[in-house]
């Protein structure tokens, strides 16, 4: 086998539609795949359809694609240990080929309520970013350390001077311009963008803005954590980048009460719109799973066309060009604030990861 390939959210509408690139692909097949759903033991139709349809199809070829459903709840940071040390063992003993790429793609926006974990962290930035941080410092010492890749899913909801962001209005007030302080706390806590205290609010804008803080950090690692990889002695060839996938019909919206935003919009105006409109501009802001996936695919796998190369370290990928993103992400002081919060808040301690400059 080529390496291990693993996708979180894997049943989500981005997620499978990776898993059937991955299968539909020459050359992908030899990838074994770790597909992580919240909840393994539970059926999750569109990602089973695809596997068992890629089963079916792989009696017609040499290329036989292996792979395990297995669960991951970002939300529960002992489930993200668990995981992470099942693959370590097994990665050590030869029963697992090293990691090629990790592929950061789970994710939920929280509408008109927001809810915390039993810590009190926000549930939105945990399971965005806090939990896949914790997989990934735990699985570097899996990933294959001449060519591993960790890609990151970004979102132009982190940047409040994308013009998209401005024409929404979602950072409107001065206050929220600036994202990351001098201390994570707020980010981490979902206090920088609370939710009204009115319960029956309808408005989108705090969880659509703690959606792309969370984000955000995350594409802050692009810089921070590749950084400290490049001087790490056993780790400086693995590549940090991000992609924005752009937006396209997922299940992302399905905690809103709006019923027209889940079926209406989500179902049936964003799946015609994204088929026009990314023929006529293919990196635009509306697009199709089949199209993003492929592009995350790229990302994780490829070594061209450009911006792609063989190590391509700090890159932010705008589907399949290069893109702009928020400067905050770039500030050394700010990865270093978003650094020293993760740490602190996903509890890391020695001997949990193998890069060397940690703290």
């Amino acid at each position: 086998m080529a390496g291990t390939v693993l996708v979180t959210g894997a049943n989500g509408g981005l997620g499978s539609a990776m898993v059937s690139k991955i299968l539909a692909t020459p050359g992908f097949r030899f990838y074994h795949g770790i597909y992580t759903v919240r909840n393994a033991g539970k059926a999750t139709p569109a990602l089973d359809a695809i596997l068992q349809g890629g089963a079916s199809s792989s009696k017609h070829t040499t290329e036989v694609h292996s792979y395990e459903r297995l669960s991951l709840d970002l939300s529960n940071l002992a489930s993200v240990r668990e995981l992470a040390s099942t693959i370590n063992k097994r990665v050590a003993a030869g029963q697992l080929p090293p990691i090629r790429a990790i592929i950061l793609n789970a994710a939920c926006e929280e509408f008109q309520k927001q809810t915390w974990t039993e810590d009190g962290l926000d549930t939105t930035f945990i399971v965005n970013y806090l939990g896949h941080w914790l997989l990934v410092m735990m699985l570097l010492e899996s990933m294959d350390r001449d060519r591993g890749r960790i890609v990151w899913l970004s979102s132009f909801s982190h940047n409040p001077y994308d013009p998209r962001s401005i024409f929404i209005r979602s950072h409107a007030e001065a206050k929220y311009k600036n994202i990351i302080s001098d201390d994570l706390g707020p980010i981490a806590k979902g206090t920088w963008s609370p939710n009204p205290l009115q319960s029956n609010s309808q408005t989108w804008a705090p969880g659509y803005r703690r959606y792309g803080s969370s984000k955000l950090c995350g594409v802050t690692m692009i810089n921070e954590l590749q950084r400290r990889l490049d001087h790490d002695p056993l780790l400086n060839n693995i590549a940090v980048l991000a992609v924005d996938p752009g937006s396209m019909s997922t299940g992302i919206v399905r905690q809103s009460r709006s019923w027209f935003l889940r079926v209406v919009i989500f179902q049936f105006l964003i799946p015609l719109l994204g088929s026009l409109m990314v023929r006529l501009y293919p990196n635009g802001t509306w697009r199709t799973p089949d199209k993003s996936s492929r592009d995350v695919l790229a990302a994780g796998l490829n070594s061209g066309p450009p911006p792609l190369s063989e190590r391509p370290k700090g890159l932010y990928l705008n589907g399949s060009e290069q893109g702009a993103y928020n400067p905050e992400a770039a500030d050394p002081a700010k990865g270093i604030v978003v650094w020293k919060g993760s740490v602190k808040f996903a509890q890391l301690k020695e001997g949990d990861t193998l890069l060397q400059d940690w703290q």
